[in-house]
């Protein structure tokens, strides 16, 4: 009875194995091969490896990556979660606002970067004009053009299309905390920072955790946005690891460099990725 019970939950979960094994396993081991071998398909060794390791692209896609992903978390975290607490609150208009605050993450990636990409024009862009208006600037500035602007710029984007996935967390896990918390710290005199401090956000860290590492992983595997309004320039200072994958295979045709620059960053982002997940186990722990 044993070993049936034992061969029918193998049934079960057979579809999910080779679901799986099709669309996970074999892209990684194929991958995997075409970064130790040439376009011929002859055994290269490290050489690949090598040459994306030494690229001076790579180094500068490495940096901007870091930035874009570091910045983009912190501020996604920071509004989503002032977001969520504010949206908690009850007021007039209260259901209107939720809805409006959903519309940049519903909003398709590439309608959302084309939309940016004319507002952040140089000549006929709604921010320069508004910048203008208001005298903070004298002259139009080229926000995707300039090698200074352009990063910071399109973090600010990715900040506006992602903070509503933090902010709509963040609600759901308000709706889980005890009213009996708040109404024993009120007894006590907290005010309503307090209870933030408090309550709110130790109550939240789990979920604040979580939210963390899926915006992590879809922050260095973005490329929408960055592609579709300046795929990678001006001067590879909008250029970030995934975009560099995609273009050393897609557009260069070097599908052996652009495999082995994908081992690599494969690597680097799950071992970050273990990393904070076991950093989140242990403060669970304490």
């Amino acid at each position: 009875m044993i070993v049936g019970e034992r061969q029918q939950g193998f049934l079960f979960v057979l579809p999910a194995v080779v679901v799986l094994a099709v669309f996970i396993a074999y892209p990684l081991v194929s991958t995997g091969m075409l970064s130790v071998t040439d376009a011929r398909g002859r055994f290269t060794g490290l050489e690949n490896y090598i040459e994306m390791i030494e690229s001076p692209r790579t180094a500068r896609a490495t940096r901007n990556t870091i930035y874009y992903v570091g910045v983009s978390v912190l501020f996604q975290l920071a509004i989503g979660t002032a977001a969520g607490i504010l949206l908690n609150e009850r007021f007039r208009g209260q259901a209107l606002m939720r809805s409006l605050t959903l519309i940049p993450w519903v909003v398709p990636g590439i309608v959302a970067a084309m939309t940016w990409a004319w507002m952040f024009h140089t000549d006929f862009g709604i921010i320069n004009f508004a910048l203008q208006r208001i005298a903070a600037i004298e002259e139009p500035l080229g926000w995707l053009t300039n090698p200074q602007t352009v990063l910071p710029a399109l973090t600010a984007v990715n900040v506006w299309k992602m903070f509503p996935f933090v902010a709509v967390m963040v609600l759901a896990g308000l709706q889980a905390i005890p009213t009996s918390l708040y109404e024993a710290a009120r007894v006590d005199g907290a005010s309503f920072w307090h209870e933030i401090r408090y309550v709110t956000l130790p109550q939240l860290r789990p979920i604040l955790m979580a939210i963390t590492l899926l915006l992590l992983i879809a922050g260095v595997n973005s490329i929408t946005i960055i592609y579709a309004t300046t795929r990678g320039g001006p001067a590879d200072r909008s250029l970030i690891t995934s975009i560099q994958i995609f273009v050393e295979a897609f557009e260069q045709n070097r599908f052996n460099a652009s495999s082995a620059l994908s081992v690599m960053f494969f690597t680097v982002s799950t071992a970050m990725i273990l990393l904070y997940v076991r950093v989140g186990d242990r403060r669970e722990a304490a």
